[in-house]
């Protein structure tokens, strides 16, 4: 579709998780080079305005979402109406040029974006949502990458224009970082045994075997995960033999955007962390579910190596997970050979590859 004439002021809704915003970066790059006199204003969470203070990026502010239902809020959570009118009332106030729904195909994202008052609306919509002035279907099997990009082309921007994950690593990130990992001599290696839920987590047991086999080779291990995750890193470090150091809970995601940028290689199951690790230029082996892998894969393979599980039916009660979840929290990945994984990583300690560019 045709660039849009006289837009000086592009409002983005997409106040989700953190991989999810990680997946919009591109489209936000090639959205800014189509509109470069235009300010982008990321309609998200709290976390957002943290992470993005002070980093060079394609978006100019971020307004903070009320608990709006559908959007940050589950249906069943108390919203007060009084604070979404007061902000729909500074949001109108704002005059946007153009409103881009980028948070789901439901209709509560669709009727939140239209109470913003834009000259122009786009995004995504499913059947039943309200009618935005230029729109894409939701398709359920879709990689977030290229669903952003969708969207963005629906007001002129070209398709696949921008497409590598890239963040900007800040001293401020690098100063986290050191403050808990010191400068080493040694070559850095970061694993990741967390994850959203324990379907897509590869086992500890395994992540430890790695873990002693690389300090063999003469890496400097760390084991990291967020502050609801300490229990596993723990674990890992308690099945090692060789030393490492738990990092559980210490770092926000602007200190693992630090700590990523210096590792050699980071190890990771599919997840915000992985994913982070990624675009900050890091090499990184992902564990992925093969589902999972046609909505978050990375799209090159110079640096990410994903390896699959095929594993479609629970090992409980044999269940085939593709079409509805048994509620087992079996790992449906734990059939990736460690073999297999210690192989690729020894092979990328060994290649030279040249420092991470993302500063």
């Amino acid at each position: 579709m045709e660039r849009l004439a006289d837009i000086k002021k592009i409002a983005v809704l997409r106040a989700n998780a953190a991989g999810d915003f990680i997946f919009m970066l591109p489209a936000m790059e090639a959205l800014h080079h189509t509109y470069p006199d235009a300010e982008i204003v990321l309609l998200g969470q709290s976390w957002h305005a943290t992470f993005l203070h002070g980093r060079p990026s394609p978006i100019d502010r971020v307004i903070i979402v009320p608990a709006y239902k559908g959007i940050n809020a589950a249906s069943n959570s108390e919203v007060s109406a009084e604070e979404q009118a007061q902000f729909f009332s500074r949001m109108q106030a704002e005059h946007f040029d153009l409103a881009l729904q980028m948070q789901s195909g439901g209709k509560q994202a669709n009727e939140f974006l239209l109470k913003l008052k834009a000259r122009v609306t786009a995004g995504l919509s499913i059947p039943d949502a309200p009618a935005l002035d230029r729109s894409h279907p939701y398709t359920i099997f879709q990689h977030e990458m290229l669903r952003c990009q969708e969207i963005v082309s629906l007001v002129g921007v070209p398709k696949d224009s921008y497409m590598q994950l890239q963040l900007v690593v800040t001293d401020s990130d690098l100063e986290e970082s050191l403050q808990v990992v010191p400068e080493d001599t040694q070559p850095l290696v970061a694993l990741y045994p967390g994850g959203n839920t324990s379907r897509y987590r590869w086992p500890g047991d395994k992540f430890a075997r790695i873990g002693d086999a690389l300090a063999r080779e003469g890496a400097h291990i760390v084991i990291t995960g967020t502050a609801q995750e300490s229990e596993l890193t723990a674990q890992v470090v308690r099945e090692m033999q060789a030393p490492a150091l738990e990092l559980g809970g210490q770092l926000t995601a602007s200190g693992l955007c630090g700590l990523f940028s210096r590792c050699r290689l980071v190890i990771a199951n599919d997840s915000v962390a992985y994913h982070l690790a990624n675009a900050t230029g890091t090499t990184t082996i992902g564990i992925y579910w093969c589902i999972n892998m046609l909505s978050t894969n990375p799209l090159n393979r110079q640096r990410q190596h994903p390896f699959i599980s095929w594993q479609l039916n629970c090992p409980t009660c044999g269940h085939n997970q593709l079409y509805r979840k048994c509620g087992h929290p079996d790992s449906l990945v734990a059939d990736i050979s460690s073999d297999d994984v210690l192989t690729c990583a020894k092979e990328l300690l060994k290649v030279r590859t040249s420092p991470n560019t993302f500063h």
